[in-house]
């Protein structure tokens, strides 16, 4: 059986991904410390617990599965938390992906999948992101994640390993199945909150209303976890067919605004219940990928691209 070792396979994506790769025929090892992820979300293959700072641990797993590639997600990924608490993201995020590295060199494989983000970006100049924009990161996690790039690009201009840098945008919805979805605690991401909203929890915070966006809010681009999922698939393959390392943008080029994203609700009827709040240190106006590369190089393409399409995943996954 082709194995891939997930670090974070526990967790909203990571799980994602792990069904991804079973259905394309790989059985994913995940290596999770369930500090964040989910037991019950590790369906698709076994489950490894092991903190990332363990590098004896780690090698010892890579030791016993023999994984074709490692897929890493294992990361703290909270743009607040960072900027109050920056020392747990160099540490967690720079520090963990080091000890896998090491694992890594030790006891192979020598191909690896991260899991980047827009936020390396900054504030972008332009309407949408390519991946030659300027990367100037205005938050701890930003840069923590870009200092992960860069050590890869180092090592692999030596020829000590190959990469993917999948830098992505916003993830949401769940997959059709309602077996894995968005699970945080505590809760941060925009649309559970929304849904929440509706119910017992607490209003939305629109964090922000004076953006210089089309009303006010901020613009994210939305994409669905499945189709993340699969271009972690993809890009495995690339490797694996000997590909080179590349840094590669995900997203499906349409941004939302806050605003939109609470109306589009209202329309599947979840009544968002919303508090204005100032705007967050750290958090651009518009994010909007340019993901025109990750078609050309690994024959990507986003299934799901209406807003409301991608929100309807996620109601039926917070209703189950």
């Amino acid at each position: 059986m082709r194995k891939i070792l997930v670090t974070g396979g526990a967790g909203y994506i990571g799980s994602h991904t792990c069904k991804a790769l079973a259905a394309s025929g790989y059985l994913p090892v995940c290596y999770d410390n369930l500090s964040t992820g989910h037991r019950d979300f590790v369906r698709w293959g076994p489950l490894e617990v092991g903190d990332l700072h363990d590098t004896v641990r780690l090698q010892a797993v890579l030791e016993q599965h023999q994984p074709l590639a490692v897929i890493h997600f294992a990361a703290s990924a909270y743009v607040g938390e960072s900027i109050g608490n920056p020392f747990k993201y160099y540490q967690n995020n720079v520090g963990g992906t080091l000890s896998l590295l090491e694992a890594m060199r030790r006891a192979g494989p020598s191909s690896i999948v991260f899991s980047s983000t827009c936020a390396t970006y900054g504030t972008p100049q332009g309407a949408t992101i390519t991946e030659q924009c300027p990367q100037q990161p205005i938050n701890p996690y930003g840069r923590s994640k870009l200092m992960i790039e860069r050590m890869l690009a180092d090592l692999g201009a030596c020829g000590e390993l190959r990469y993917m840098a999948l830098r992505y945008f916003n993830a949401a919805g769940a997959d059709r199945q309602r077996e894995v979805g968005e699970r945080h605690f505590p809760e941060t991401h925009l649309i559970p909150l929304a849904i929440g909203s509706a119910g017992a929890g607490a209003p939305l915070g629109i964090f922000g209303g004076d953006f210089p966006t089309a009303d006010g809010t901020a613009v994210r681009d939305y994409i669905h976890v499945e189709d993340l999922a699969l271009a972690h698939v993809l890009a495995v393959e690339h490797l694996l067919d000997g590909g080179a390392s590349q840094q590669i943008n995900l997203g499906t080029g349409r941004g939302s605004s806050v605003r939109e994203i609470v109306t589009a609700l209202h329309r599947l009827g979840i009544g968002v219940r919303t508090l204005e709040a100032p705007r967050r240190e750290g958090d651009p106006a518009c994010l909007v990928a340019d993901a025109a590369k990750a078609r050309t190089l690994l024959g990507w393409q986003p299934r799901y691209t209406d807003i409301e399409e991608i929100l309807d995943t996620a109601v039926a996954w917070h209703a189950a």
